[in-house]
């Protein structure tokens, strides 16, 4: 019983390394997958997403006419490709990994500005949220109906096993926000203490000052 208390007791004091293990995961993630919207296949495969977001559609071209052109990851249809061309698909991509790497390097800047890393959490907040509306809007999150039993809400497919995680990221993105704005306050608590203890003269136990006196005016009384 000694031994699953200890256990119990590592466990909890684990949570500083946890949170640590989530702001490397969340910067890992992001610059990571930001990074691959530099190639082809991985703009390609955002597109049934951003075409059926009303969020987003917009800045694709033809985003109505995106089924017939869709690329099979790693396959090159130079057809198709003119077509992504014709669509800003490419463009659009390198656009959102900028944007998703940069969100990346906000929370990487943790140890020296927190109040970026805070900033920068709560944008990938947001971003999942949004990520998490394509559950509702992109009819490739479900598996489509192709004559079995086995289809549409609750069944998940693979482009609906992947958004459905972002859920994850959103809490990440939650709990590092919380923590980059706690160091940013205290940080910013400790400066202002430092800075009224310069101004009170009281910096770092300064002796007080004493006024010399002059023996030759001093008078002596007695009595």
């Amino acid at each position: 019983m000694n031994t699953i208390t200890r256990l119990f007791e590592v466990a909890a004091k684990a949570d500083r390394v946890g949170l640590t293990v989530t702001r490397v995961g969340l910067v890992v993630v992001l610059v990571w997958i930001g990074g691959l919207k530099v190639y082809k296949y991985e703009a390609d495969g955002i597109v049934p997403f951003v075409a059926n977001s009303p969020l987003m559609g917009f800045f694709y071209a033809d985003a109505g006419n995106y089924k017939s052109h869709m690329n099979p990851e790693g396959a090159v249809v130079p057809a198709n490709q003119a077509w992504h061309e014709m669509n800003r698909t490419y463009p659009f991509a390198l656009g959102l990994g900028s944007v998703i790497v940069l969100y990346g390097l906000l929370i990487a800047l943790h140890p020296w500005l927190p109040q970026a890393a805070a900033v920068g959490s709560f944008l990938v907040f947001v971003m999942s949220f949004v990520t998490l509306s394509f559950l509702v809007t992109t009819p490739e999150c479900w598996v489509p109906d192709r004559g079995g039993p086995e289809h549409g809400f609750p069944l998940l497919s693979g482009a609906g096993r992947l958004v459905i995680k972002d859920a994850i990221m959103m809490g990440a993105a939650l709990v590092t926000m919380a923590d980059s704005a706690r160091a940013y306050l205290r940080t910013r608590t400790e400066r202002t203490v430092l800075t009224r203890q310069i101004d009170q003269g009281s910096f770092q136990g300064e002796p007080e000052r004493t006024v010399p006196v002059d023996s030759s005016t001093t008078q002596v009384s007695t009595l």
